[in-house]
């Protein structure tokens, strides 16, 4: 497996830290991307996408703008909202990858945010299958057991109090993830507190979800709190072409995987059912010599 470090062009040019996982063969007709969490830099989906170049496929990670690699020296007046890493950020790729990979075909893993979103893009229709890990609905109501008032203060007040505050939202002080730019962490609260999430923003083009035809393996996880199984219920309904998974932990033989668990080595046995779907959802096809 060869990994390569590139940069890919949003579709606004501005220019996002890539990785490119490619089998040694390097005869893949079929390329993955991964599109992260909210704040969560690409390098926590490396194992993942490791094993995925290993059975064969052309594997991309990215950041997000402001996030990881794509962090300016300051965030402080840095413009990036949500809707910029999905309809310039996460498109872009798809068109990079399509003018210069000319994969056979396209699959789309989404970790939170990264799977919410894909409905609202232009070129969705380039996607040929997808599988979505907690892509949930963020409304406060919707989480699971503690998470509720937790979740609405910080939507309510921290969020919107501390991003105008400081002109950035600086997250890293409340948990393990990233700081967020000021537009992305205020669009998020506001989303949050809407009892369906995005999918009250009529700014957004929301219309595309309905022209999404892709298949869509939707997974939650009984001890994710942050994507209860109705809260994925609730976000993931947009999409016409779905399959719900939900898995319990014990039953998979895990003590936890949580909202983040899945692409953590240990949950790696669950990874081969993964390609194994994506090959029967859009199984390859084979071109007739000449």
């Amino acid at each position: 497996m060869n990994i390569e470090t590139l940069s890919i062009p949003a579709s606004d040019g501005f220019l996002l830290p890539a990785t490119r996982f490619q089998p040694t063969d390097n005869s893949s007709r079929t390329a993955i991307t991964i599109n992260s969490a909210t704040a969560v830099p690409q390098r926590y989906y490396k194992s993942f996408a490791t094993y995925l170049a290993q059975q064969g496929y052309t594997v991309f990670t990215y950041d997000f703008r402001g996030i990881g690699q794509a962090r300016p020296r300051s965030l402080r007046g840095f413009k990036a909202s949500l809707r910029d890493w999905a309809l310039k950020d996460m498109a872009g790729v798809i068109d990079w990858i399509q003018a210069n990979e000319r994969p056979q075909r396209l699959f789309h893993v989404g970790h939170s945010f990264g799977g919410q979103t894909p409905g609202l893009l232009p070129n969705g229709n380039q996607i040929d299958a997808m599988v979505t890990f907690s892509s949930q609905s963020g409304y406060w109501g919707l989480q699971g057991g503690n998470q509720k008032l937790p979740v609405a203060f910080h939507m309510y007040v921290t969020f919107p109090l501390m991003s105008r505050l400081f002109g950035y939202m600086p997250w890293s002080k409340f948990s393990s993830a990233e700081d967020l730019p000021r537009e992305a962490a205020l669009e998020w609260a506001k989303w949050c507190r809407r009892p369906n999430y995005l999918l009250d923003d009529p700014t957004l083009p929301l219309e595309r979800y309905q022209q999404f035809q892709a298949p869509v393996l939707a997974y939650s996880f009984d001890d994710d709190n942050w994507g209860t199984r109705q809260s994925v219920d609730a976000m993931m309904s947009a999409y016409p072409n779905l399959t719900r998974r939900h898995v319990i932990p014990a039953e998979a033989g895990l003590r936890a995987i949580g909202h983040f668990g899945f692409f953590r080595s240990r949950s790696q046995a669950l990874w081969p059912e993964i390609v194994d779907w994506l090959e029967q959802a859009v199984p390859v096809h084979f071109e007739e010599p000449a």
